[in-house]
């Protein structure tokens, strides 16, 4: 099998970080990962980037993380670059989750990462992300087992993540 199809879990992948740099995020086995499309204009800015700040403040030392893509995708609401999209999360927002390098998350151009993502988890109206704060859960072992609607509240995934921290 050839191309991404041939990855097994998120472990498989390697991104960019928000400075540029190779992540292997085989870093993150053992975690549970919340991976979030995240944008710095949109109407569900305010309220996610609070609610995933309280989350990853209450579960980071119990192996929990939060792995943020910006992406400019939706209505143009990600424009600035990663310099300004770190700025403005970890000053506004306190952000201290990993932030990566902007992506696309449909099209051809889509971030390998998020092609799995899709494949493992399509929405109620298929594969493509719908908005910005579309929000994956995975496993300790790096296997998808959910997928949120933007407006899902990120507090309103807690119980799910307590289950898989267990």
């Amino acid at each position: 099998m050839a191309g991404q199809s041939s990855k097994g879990s998120i472990h498989d992948f390697t991104v960019k970080d928000a400075r540029g740099n190779d992540v292997n995020l085989g870093i993150y086995k053992g975690k549970v990962l919340l991976i979030v499309n995240v944008a710095s204009q949109c109407g569900l800015t305010n309220s996610n980037y609070t609610e995933l700040s309280k989350l990853y403040e209450k579960y980071k030392d119990q192996g929990f993380e939060i792995l943020a893509f910006p992406c400019n995708q939706f209505g143009g609401q990600e424009p600035g670059n990663n310099e300004q999209i770190l700025e403005f999360a970890c000053t506004r927002f306190k952000a201290e989750y990993p932030i990566f390098d902007k992506v696309d998350v449909n099209g051809e151009n889509a971030a390998p990462i998020y092609k799995f993502l899709k494949s493992n988890k399509g929405g109620i109206f298929g594969d493509s992300i719908k908005w910005n704060f579309s929000k994956f859960l995975v496993d300790k072992e790096g296997n998808v087992v959910d997928r949120y609607a933007p407006t899902t509240s990120p507090l309103s995934i807690e119980k799910d993540i307590k289950k898989l921290l267990a």
